[in-house]
């Protein structure tokens, strides 16, 4: 089973879906040279946002630790420790900062 993301109206292939642990995350090259963090929950569900933490720049959300707060799944950053919504993007500790989600699916 191939892990797919939306990018550029188009999906493109990203790796098997095998690859990724469930709870951790894995960062992958998207082909305009930004870069996707990618994640399965330990429930099976499947989420991709932009890796760069926009609080320092760095390419890390990828080596974030997932969790939820009231229901919403997040990846908390390694670095500041900021909290993303893995389904809206939106940065839960900062409501005016935000990351790219993309749409993702198993084929």
């Amino acid at each position: 089973m191939m892990l797919e993301l939306s990018h550029d109206s188009a999906w493109l292939a990203i790796c098997e879906a095998s690859a990724l642990t469930p709870g951790r995350g894995m960062a992958a090259l998207l082909p305009d040279g930004r870069q996707a963090a990618l994640f399965q929950d330990r429930a099976g569900r499947w989420y991709a946002i932009d890796n760069r933490d926009p609080f320092t720049g760095a390419q890390v959300l990828s080596r974030g630790l997932i969790g939820s707060a009231a229901g919403r799944p997040f990846v908390a950053s390694p670095l500041l420790k900021q909290r993303f919504d893995l389904e809206t993007g939106r940065c839960l500790d900062d409501e005016d900062v935000s990351v790219t989600v993309f749409p993702v699916r198993t084929a």
